[in-house]
This record gives structure tokens, C-alpha cells and sequence, in this order.
């Protein structure tokens, strides 16, 4: 790691409508302020030296409700940044509290394209808890530093709705709160540095955490595009293209403001966000609607978002819309208020922001709750005097930049008092704009902010190497190694990889750690996990790159036994082992195998062979219409499964989702529960020792029936396929 060659950095900002150019903030409650920082961050970050690629990963959409950018798999931003879309969840836009039963998907599939590509990030950053769980997972399985923006926290948003008076069940069941704390307290145990805007979200929203003194925090103030806005009274600074549309832009907007306005030379009170009720768009409007002196001073205009019909909407964003046209009415504030149902961001807002400024207005946000208000930022940069709630980071912009006034965002009647200040008093004014751009290119630059956290990645990368002197080498870090490897031997335990001497396992053993460079090495066994490592432990055998346990319903990596949620998610599908587990009660000749042989995936019973005892077990089964995998081994072993789920259908998992060819896999088995991973396009070795139960396979170019038992059969089919030469490449 380090600045030598470079830093490599993943950014995770999962929900997908997010692309390089004219971003569609607004679309939906998912489409805010969020967005605009990570591309612009990624964007500042490939512009410095000290950084060698930057990739942003994010859900692909394919849906005709959106556009057909968020459908490209990689989008090329400029030669050091990239954006890369990962499909999970299928294709359609979900909103991104329901898309948490397909985060571990996500992983698995940014695993596959970290693989493909041969290169494993320096670092993971996640914004919000959902890419905090991603990058969580990414993070202890290549053994990497995480780092962690959260931009708004769940215990923060659940006690301002319990407050509003919604009931907690109803919020769990819109917005899954209670397991997005949980996962936000596992992300503070786990992170190994927390980027905040200011230092009020540290004291104000992750003091509310159990885990809260765990992490290292540093505030790092976002940055914004300080030629995009510009001061209002400077000639435009483009190019003869861009100036043009510019130009354009700022007749488009005139144009549409015009349309709602009875006197348009008024100066403009502008709310920029997203119709989210805790931007507290209906306090605005009702503090204006019951101030007439403050509807002679000035026009109102509300940019909430972009849409199309409010009917499509979603709830909260329906309901605040809604709110919007009746207050509207209900003030009686036609030809005074403005409410378009769209702008461009590109080139529409910073326009929009000049025409407020050059008409002496003011830009205000009264949301209830701020993290940080990237919008104030940029209405400052173009000289227009802000009022901000008290709430978060205005309290850290108006410190800094001296340019407005906070309020009680609850408080109607002091938000239009300070609005009027403002506009009734030039001096003040003048004061406000000078200060909001002299300060905003003081404080709130993207080379500042690059500079301060390339500073602290780079020490971060330093300190984890430092600390962790093996961490990127094969032997700790179990993502890097998979990653190299391109051949693995997988075999059973018991009667296959034991149960002969020492002198053939040792010779195995010792065949196996000569060549662990270019050969993986795994367990595919009936054995919970426990049970698998311990008997390992008890022979001396070396702790496996893999192991596949319990009939092939758990797979763990690794020295840190990583379990692969990735593939208990997939298994999961329309199992239901309750259900199950009370209607075998009824069938006398099967005995429940003791809780140590249970798991959540697997059903483990004791049956004797007898006629007509399998189809019955089905037909109990089927009837019911369960869903599952049934194995019988060694004329006593009855397990159930997942549908999805067995030895075989592991291995091809793992091959999938590590790029490894099934031909590259030599398996290794000796009884019924090995079958189905014996069959098929990996090199299969059975051992001389096996049970009549493998009698159904025959010997073919991928079966290979050897003379020797145990652990020397296993050495005899690698010599047999030349395995060894095949993983060295020497064939």
C-alpha cells in the first residue's frame, strides 16, 4: 500500500441512479446531495497524483422508468475514474430500503469483478449503511482498510419520526430502520476510519451509537466546483459551448420563473431540495404565507425535485408535493410563488442561483435535520445570503463563511423575521454575499478536501500495514489469494482425506503446502463447521482456503472461517426447515440427528435402509410442496438441504464467483453425500475405499476410480490428471 505506485480506491454508493454528467438530483428520495459528493469526490480524486484509479460501484437499472445510462456496465468518466454498475435484485429501480436482502448478491458479484481484473483495491469506502455493509464484507475478506461516510444515520432519522408522531412499526416496515441501526452499529465495530462533514454529526448523531467510541473519525468539509458557481456578477467563464449554455440555461429558467410570477423583479426567496418531509419545504411556505409583509418583499420559489405526476410518486414524497399545492392554495399564493416541476442540474441550477443573487434574494433551507447541506454551499459560492436551520452542518458553513442566518427550523415566525433582515437591509446583504464567496473557495474547495484525505488514507494504508505485517500476503488475506488461484482441490473428510495412515496423509499434506503458490485447497464435508475444524485441527492438516460443510449448505474461506453470506442468501430461497422439520414427525422409521449435526440449512437424521422408505420421505415432502435436496449416505445419514443447495452446487459457486473453471476443480470423494460433486465437468477422484453408493458412476475422462484408499487415493488421481502441472502451468 501507499503513495509509490499509487492508491487504488473503491467508493460504494449502492442505489443506482447516480451517473457522471447532469445528475438527476431530485428524481426520488434517493437522489439528493449523496450522489452529487461521491462523483464529484471521485472526480476530484482522479485529478490528483498521489491517486492511481478510483472506481465507484453502484447498482446497474435497467427500467423503463429510468434512464438508460444507469444500464451501462462500466461508464468511463476519465482515464483514472470509472463508474461500475453491478446488477443484484434483478433489474427493475427498488428504493434503497429494500434492497437489503440483496446487498451479500452485490458482493458476491464485485468479488467476481475484483477477480476478473486481478486487482485488489488499497482501500473500500462506503457511503451510507447500505455501501458500509458492502464494503464491510469486501473489507475482511481481502484484508483491507474501510472507510466510512455514512451522510445520514438511522438512530438520528428514527427519534426525529418517532417525534412526528409515526409509529415504529409502521417506520420498520417503510424504512427498516431497526436493522439499518443494527447494521450501523456493526459498521462503527468494524470501520477502520469514519469521514464526517462536521464535527456536529460526531457529537450530535454517532454519540447516539453503542459502538460509538470504537472508530477513528476525522471531519473532512466536502468540496464544491467553484467555477461551476461562480459569483453572479462575474462575466460567464466558459468556453464559446459552454457559455452558450449558460446562456440558455438562464433563459430557460427566467423564462419559467416568469411564468409563475405576477411581479418577477421581486427578489427570489429559492428552497433547492428534494420533497422529503424533513426538508420542512410546508414551514417554509406556511412562513411565508403568513407574513404579508414578507409576500410584498419578495417571491417564493420552491424547486422540489423533478417530476412527472405527483400521483406516481412515493408516499412521503406524494404527501409533501401535495402538502406544497394545498398550502399553496390555502395562502392564496398564486403570481407569488413558484413551484416548477423540473430543472437541469448541470446548467439550470447554477443559473438559478445567479438569478436569486443578482435580484438580491436569499437562498433558504429550513429542513429539520441537515448533515451537512451541500446546496448552501453552492448558493454561497455564487454570492446568495443564506437562511439555514440550526440543525448539523449549517452551524459549521455559517461559522466558517459568515454569511447568514440560522433558525429554529420549527419556528415559522423566525424564519420569515430573518429572511426580511436579509432583504431589508442592503449592508447586510452585501456583507452575507462578499463573506459566502470570499470563504467558500477558503474552506470548501475539492482540492482542499482531496488533499486532507489523501493525507488520511495514505496514513491509514501505512498504519494497517504496519500493524498488519502479513495482512496482503496469501497466508492472512484469503480474498488476495483466491484471487491468484486458478486450480483447487476439494475432497471429503472422512473415509477420503482420513482414515488411512499418517505416512500416505503426511504425503499428501506435505504435496499440497509444496505447491500452495499455485493450488488451493478445500474440504467439502457433511460436518457442521466446529466439528470440521477440530478434527482438521486434531491431524495436524492445515487450516483449508476453503470449507464447505454441512452437506454443502455453509461455506467459509479462510483462517478467519469467513462465512459466505453471499451463499446462504442465494440457498435461503423457499426454505423452510420448521415446517418441514413438524411434518417429518410423522414418519417413525427417522430419527432427529443430535442439534450438533443441525445448522440452519441443513435437517440431519438417522435411517436405516428399507423398502420404499426415500419415496415415502418425497411423498410426505411433496405433498406439502416444499421445496429441498434430499441425500442419503453410508446406509444410515439422512440430510435435507435447501433446494439450492449441496456439495456440487457449492463448488460450482465458488467457481463462478471466483472465475475458476469446474475443469480446474479435482474433487474427491467416497460416499452417496459426494455424488452429485463427482458428476459433471470437474476432475473426480473416487477413492478405492468407497461405498456401493457411488456403483451408479462409471469411470470416464472426469471420473477416476483409484486403487489406493484414503488419502493416497487422492494422490493417486492428481497424479493421474498431471494436476499439479496444470495448476503451475506447466501444461
Amino acid at each position: 500500500m501507499g503513495t509509490g505506485k499509487g492508491l487504488h480506491i473503491q467508493m460504494f454508493s449502492i442505489h443506482g441512479l447516480l451517473r457522471g454528467k447532469n445528475m438527476e438530483l431530485g428524481h426520488d428520495a434517493d437522489t439528493g446531495g449523496q450522489i452529487k459528493y461521491v462523483v464529484e469526490l471521485c472526480n476530484a480524486l482522479a485529478q490528483n497524483e498521489q491517486i492511481k484509479q478510483v472506481d465507484l460501484f453502484t447498482r446497474l437499472i435497467r427500467d423503463k422508468s429510468c434512464s438508460g445510462d444507469y444500464s451501462l456496465p462500466l461508464e468511463q468518466i476519465n482515464k483514472k475514474f470509472r463508474i461500475i454498475r453491478i446488477q443484484c435484485g434483478g433489474r427493475k429501480y427498488i428504493r434503497k430500503e429494500l434492497l437489503w436482502p440483496f446487498l451479500d448478491e452485490f458482493v458476491d458479484k464485485t468479488i467476481k469483478f475484483i477477480q476478473q481484473e486481478k486487482k485488489v483495491p488499497d482501500i473500500v469506502h462506503g457511503h451510507y449503511a447500505d455501501a458500509g455493509y458492502v464494503s464491510r464484507e469486501l473489507a475482511r475478506f481481502f484484508g483491507i482498510p474501510f472507510v466510512y461516510t455514512g451522510h445520514s444515520l438511522g438512530k438520528s432519522k428514527k427519534i426525529q419520526l418517532l417525534n412526528d408522531g409515526m409509529d415504529i412499526n409502521d417506520i420498520n416496515k417503510k424504512l427498516k430502520i431497526d436493522h439499518r441501526i443494527d447494521i450501523e452499529e456493526d459498521i462503527l465495530q468494524f470501520v477502520n476510519l469514519i469521514i464526517t462533514s462536521t464535527n456536529q454529526e460526531i457529537e450530535g448523531q454517532y454519540s447516539l451509537y453503542r459502538n460509538r467510541t470504537l472508530p477513528t473519525y476525522q471531519v473532512i468539509p466536502p468540496g464544491i466546483d467553484i467555477e461551476k458557481f461562480h459569483p453572479y456578477y462575474h462575466d460567464i467563464l466558459f468556453n464559446n459551448g459552454e457559455k452558450e449554455e449558460a446562456l440558455f440555461a438562464n433563459a430557460s429558467v427566467t423564462r419559467e420563473l416568469e411564468r409563475f410570477f405576477q411581479y418577477p423583479d421581486k427578489p427570489i426567496i429559492l428552497v433547492l431540495c428534494r420533497p422529503d418531509k424533513k426538508k420542512n419545504i410546508q414551514g417554509l411556505i406556511k412562513a411565508y404565507g403568513e407574513d404579508y409583509e414578507l409576500q410584498a418583499m419578495a417571491n417564493l420559489a420552491v424547486f422540489a425535485g423533478i417530476r412527472k405526476d405527483i400521483a406516481l410518486k412515493e408516499d412521503n414524497e406524494r404527501d409533501v408535493l401535495t402538502q406544497m399545492l394545498l398550502l399553496l392554495d390555502k395562502y392564496n399564493l398564486y403570481g407569488k410563488m413558484a413551484i416548477p416541476k423540473k430543472h437541469n442540474f448541470e446548467h439550470e441550477v447554477p443559473e438559478l442561483y445567479r438569478i436569486a443573487a443578482k435580484k438580491k434574494g436569499v437562498f433558504v433551507n429550513s429542513a429539520l435535520t441537515e448533515p451537512f447541506g451541500l446546496t448552501i454551499l453552492e448558493s454561497l459560492a455564487c454570492g446568495l445570503p443564506i437562511v439555514a436551520t440550526h440543525d448539523g452542518g449549517p452551524r459549521d458553513i455559517i461559522s466558517n463563511c459568515q454569511s447568514g442566518i440560522l433558525v429554529n427550523p420549527k419556528d415559522t415566525r423566525a424564519i420569515a423575521q430573518a429572511i426580511k433582515n436579509i432583504l431589508a437591509h442592503q449592508d447586510l446583504w452585501d456583507e452575507y454575499s462578499k463573506n459566502g464567496i470570499m470563504n467558500t473557495r477558503k474552506f470548501y474547495t475539492w482540492e482542499n478536501h482531496v488533499k486532507t484525505y489523501t493525507t488520511a488514507i495514505d496514513r491509514l494504508c501505512q498504519e494497517y500495514d504496519s500493524s498488519n505485517i502479513q495482512v496482503r500476503k496469501p497466508s492472512r488475506s484469503i480474498g488476495y489469494r483466491l484471487s491468484d488461484l486458478n486450480h483447487i482441490l476439494i475432497t471429503d473428510i472422512d473415509n477420503t482425506l482420513l482414515g488411512g495412515n499418517e505416512k500416505e496423509l503426511g504425503a499428501l499434506i506435505n504435496l499440497l503446502e509444496k505447491n500452495r503458490n499455485h493450488l488451493g485447497f478445500g474440504v467439502a464435508t457433511g460436518r457442521g463447521l466446529e466439528s470440521a475444524k477440530k478434527i482438521l485441527k486434531a491431524h495436524d492438516i492445515m487450516t483449508p482456503d476453503i470449507i464447505i460443510s454441512c452437506v454443502g449448505s455453509q461455506i467459509s474461506y479462510g483462517d478467519t472461517f469467513y462465512q459466505d453470506k453471499g451463499w446462504e442468501t442465494h440457498i435461503s430461497k423457499n426454505w423452510k426447515p420448521g415446517p418441514m422439520a413438524a411434518c417429518l414427525k410423522r414418519i417413525n422409521f427417522i430419527q432427529p440427528q443430535e442439534n450438533s449435526s443441525q445448522s440452519p440449512y441443513k435437517l440431519s437424521y438417522y435411517m436405516e435402509p428399507g423398502k420404499d422408505r426415500l419415496a415415502r420421505i418425497h411423498h410426505v415432502l411433496t405433498q406439502h410442496r416444499y421445496l429441498y435436496t434430499l441425500i442419503y449416505s453410508q446406509d444410515k445419514h439422512l440430510d435435507l438441504l435447501p433446494y439450492r443447495a449441496s456439495k456440487g452446487k457449492a463448488i460450482r459457486y465458488i467457481g463462478y464467483k471466483w472465475g475458476i473453471p469446474l475443469k480446474n476443480f479435482l474433487v474427491c470423494g467416497d460416499s452417496g453425500n459426494d455424488e452429485e460433486m463427482l458428476k459433471g465437468d470437474p476432475c473426480a477422484v473416487i477413492v478405492g475405499n468407497h461405498s456401493p453408493e457411488l456403483a451408479s458412476l462409471k469411470p470416464s475422462k472426469n471420473i477416476y476410480f483409484a486403487e489406493q484408499f484414503f488419502a493416497g487415493g487422492i494422490c493417486e488421481g492428481i497424479s493421474h490428471y498431471n494436476f499439479i502441472h496444470h495448476a503451475k502451468g506447466e501444461i
